[in-house]
């Protein structure tokens, strides 16, 4: 995984590390209390890569909601594109239509990264790993990566798309939270393109031909 520091050239504020945690934990809990609609992500809406509206460079005010959310949502995205770099590595003809799919995710997280950092460098807000080694919902941890590099060829595709599945949907529950307790407009904003990203993207993956009936998230 990367470890990309923002705004290195200026000081940078300290942000003690347990307040933090304590708003993410706040945020995944406001963020189950909303629910989310259904109905979203029909077929006619394939993914699309949520910052094609750019994420504005002037400076802006994140409060508790913003600080926590960019912080649990830029590992968890890392984690995702770890699981698909994998995948690259295992043989071609495993899964086709996945392999078509994640090449979307792939290009779409990657841009989210780069919006979730000018944010915080936009909000002078340190960029802190306070999920290292944390069992998150929706995280590909190395423990859950491990296993799939461990699989049988068989096994890895079936294994690869629970855990992405997992992953959109969680972080679909985090989009939600953030939109309801969110402070930063521009933030606000770029959660919403995410969370239609993460519809498309989950609609795709359940669709594939051969692909098991998953639950509905809820």
């Amino acid at each position: 995984m990367d470890e990309h520091q923002i705004g290195s050239d200026r000081p940078r504020p300290t942000v003690p590390a347990g307040r933090i945690v304590g708003v993410a934990v706040a945020l995944v809990a406001t963020a189950l209390a909303v629910g989310l609609t259904r109905g979203w992500g029909s077929a006619d809406h394939p993914p699309t890569t949520p910052s094609a509206a750019p994420v504005a460079t002037a400076p802006v005010l994140l409060n508790g909601t913003d600080d926590a959310f960019i912080q649990l949502l830029i590992p968890m995205n890392e984690g995702a594109l770890a699981l698909i770099d994998h995948l690259d590595s295992r043989p071609a003809d495993a899964d086709p239509s996945l392999r078509a799919l994640l090449d979307d995710v792939r290009e779409a997280h990657r841009a989210e990264l780069r919006d979730l950092r000018g944010l915080l460098a936009a909000g002078n807000v340190p960029e802190l790993n306070i999920h290292e080694g944390h069992q998150m919902p929706g995280m590909v941890t190395d423990v859950s990566l491990a296993e799939v590099r461990g699989a049988p060829d068989a096994e890895v595709s079936s294994r690869a798309a629970a855990l992405l599945r997992a992953h959109l949907a969680q972080t679909v529950v985090l989009c939600r939270g953030e939109q309801t307790a969110g402070g930063s407009p521009e933030l606000k904003a770029l959660a919403g393109r995410i969370q239609q990203a993460r519809a498309a993207e989950l609609t795709a993956l359940d669709g594939r031909p051969g692909a098991a009936q998953a639950a509905p998230v809820d």
